[in-house]
């Protein structure tokens, strides 16, 4: 599958790697290693796909974030058990 640049239109990779993320209630900011991302061979952008980007937020909405550490994988991150089953204020 051929995946094009968001930034610059030329050819991309899938890949992985660490981001941060600030918590929904503000309190501080996790690393989120092995996440999801796509790495541009020509503008040498790292980016998370939109999909992504909204995986990440409706789970840290949905579950007990006092029991995150600092630094969690993103499939640890998406295997932590949810106190809603959806983010019932996501109206997109």
């Amino acid at each position: 599958m051929k995946i094009t640049c968001e930034w610059c239109g030329d050819q991309a990779r899938i890949c992985q790697s660490t981001v941060y993320w600030e918590l929904p209630d503000g309190t501080r900011a996790i690393k989120i290693t092995e996440t999801p991302a796509v790495s541009c061979t020509s503008c040498l952008m790292v980016y998370q796909t939109d999909q992504v980007t909204k995986e990440i937020e409706d789970q840290l909405f949905l579950v007990d974030t006092k029991k995150i550490g600092k630094s969690i994988s993103y499939q640890e991150l998406m295997a932590l058990p949810r106190l809603l089953k959806r983010n019932y204020f996501d109206f997109s």
